[in-house]
């Protein structure tokens, strides 16, 4: 009895002195999410992460901050997570170049499978090989063979070397079994602007930057990357069903916390994205963006981050970019 009296003495005492039980005990979230984004405002990615981010807080009654952070290719944002802690206030919306492709071109100062907990893959964008109206091609078998007959003579826009747009060309003229040149720029919207221009005539863009492109005219879409035709673009062919079974080339931007982060919130907020992102108003700005809507379980992300990383990392090696 003695015992219990000076324990229950001792809680009195912690309780008078305003002291708490450790911050583990309470339910999460207590206080703002920091949501770190590594790009510059006002891109595709960082609206994507506000859409998200607002449903999130509203969900959870938490303020979700987005923090844009842009610089070394998106490395800074994922260092900076990296080594945040890992208590489910620091997350990291991360795009595929930071995970499966950047770490493969020069050295960074995370490990984009050890360093991050995988939360939800939110949505993936594929993309889509369009071309100038001047060219004489409407089907993937006509810019095949179009190409093959000037080996080594036709150019072809990239927002720059070892871009996703640059490697998922180089990706499709593996396969394809093609030889054209690059015009690499700095950047998805000069290389987009000369392609229009018919400066350069070929281009394989985001499917959000190039919709507007097609549906006005002054772009041609041949085929689409993605495993099904997207909703966006529902009469334009994927590569897979012309001629090319199996080829896939898609980007995701998902959630991802510090490693060590606990399941319970790891899980939580899986379960909350999975929530959010089948509301008809979320998922329309969504596609707006010229997403598709995922939403899926952590597992599942780990699954497609673990296929993804040896893919683009010989995507990397198949380009002959060079480690930096």
């Amino acid at each position: 009895m003695t015992t219990r009296r000076r324990l229950l003495g001792s809680f009195t005492a912690l309780a008078a002195a305003g002291l708490t039980l450790p911050a583990r005990a309470q339910a999460w979230p207590q206080r703002p999410i920091k949501v770190m984004v590594p790009f510059a405002p006002g891109g595709n990615s960082d609206g994507i992460a506000r859409v998200i981010g607002q449903r999130l807080g509203e969900r959870l009654g938490q303020q979700f901050v987005i923090e844009d952070k842009p610089g070394g290719m998106g490395a800074l944002a994922a260092e900076a997570v990296a080594h945040a802690p890992a208590d489910g206030y620091t997350l990291f919306w991360a795009a595929l170049p930071q995970i499966a492709i950047f770490p493969a071109m020069t050295r960074v100062a995370y490990d984009p499978v050890k360093d991050f907990a995988p939360i939800s893959d939110v949505g993936t964008n594929p993309f889509v090989l369009v071309v100038h109206p001047s060219m004489p091609v409407a089907t993937m078998k006509q810019f095949v063979d179009y190409v093959q007959a000037q080996p080594e003579k036709l150019s072809y826009a990239t927002g720059g070397t070892g871009t996703l747009s640059h490697l998922s060309m180089v990706l499709l003229l593996n396969r394809a079994k093609l030889d054209m040149i690059q015009v690499p720029y700095k950047g998805g919207a000069p290389a987009l602007a000369d392609t229009i221009a018919g400066h350069v005539k070929i281009y394989f863009g985001n499917l959000s930057e190039v919709i507007p492109q097609v549906q006005a005219g002054t772009l041609r879409a041949i085929a689409v990357s993605s495993e099904k035709r997207t909703a966006q673009l529902p009469a334009v062919p994927t590569v897979s069903e012309s001629g090319y079974p199996g080829f896939r080339t898609i980007t995701w931007n998902g959630l991802m916390a510090p490693a060590g982060t606990p399941k319970k919130i790891i899980d939580q907020l899986a379960n909350e994205v999975a929530v959010a992102v089948k509301e008809p108003a979320v998922a329309e700005r969504l596609v707006s963006y010229g997403v598709e809507p995922l939403g899926d379980t952590p597992v599942q992300f780990t699954a497609t981050i673990a296929a993804d990383i040896p893919m683009w990392a010989a995507a990397v090696k198949m380009a002959g970019v060079a480690m930096q």
